[in-house]
């Protein structure tokens, strides 16, 4: 899986040093790339979110949505991800509803089906709207 930004987006997104380190241990399940695009910021994920990464995947999360310019766009790409706890949707409704707070919207991308029913089963459906690409989440009105 290339997780590296694809020519529509435009510059790297800085994480903190604690996070990119938890990122980048080798025993590490979670990778990740952020990057900006306008006043969107995208996170394309891949590996695994489970219980053991659980807060690795809320500090990458959260930083990515404190990235996010005010009435701007968090784009989380999930397709990437091999697996998902129940914890990383929680993370991703949670931050949601924080980001709508502040004027942002947050978006999930996952060509899975299996996600989008897993949303709906939730009841996250309406803080957490699931896209088919990156492209479509980016340019929905």
């Amino acid at each position: 899986m290339n997780l590296g930004p694809s020519n529509t987006f435009s510059s790297p997104v800085s994480l903190s040093s604690g996070l990119s380190s938890q990122l980048e241990q080798p025993s590490s399940t979670l990778r990740a790339t952020t990057v900006r695009s306008a006043s969107a910021v995208v996170v394309r994920a891949g590996g695994e979110v489970d219980a053991s990464n659980e807060h690795t995947w809320q500090g990458l999360v959260t930083e990515a949505a404190t990235a996010a310019s005010q009435a701007g766009l968090l784009v989380v790409d999930v397709n990437g991800l091999e697996f998902m706890g129940c914890c990383a949707f929680t993370v991703l409704a949670d931050e949601a509803e924080r980001c709508r707070e502040r004027g942002i919207t947050l978006r999930m991308v996952s060509g899975n089906p299996g996600v989008a029913r897993i949303v709906d089963a939730c009841a996250f459906s309406n803080v957490l709207p699931v896209h088919p690409t990156t492209e479509s989440a980016l340019t929905v009105a």
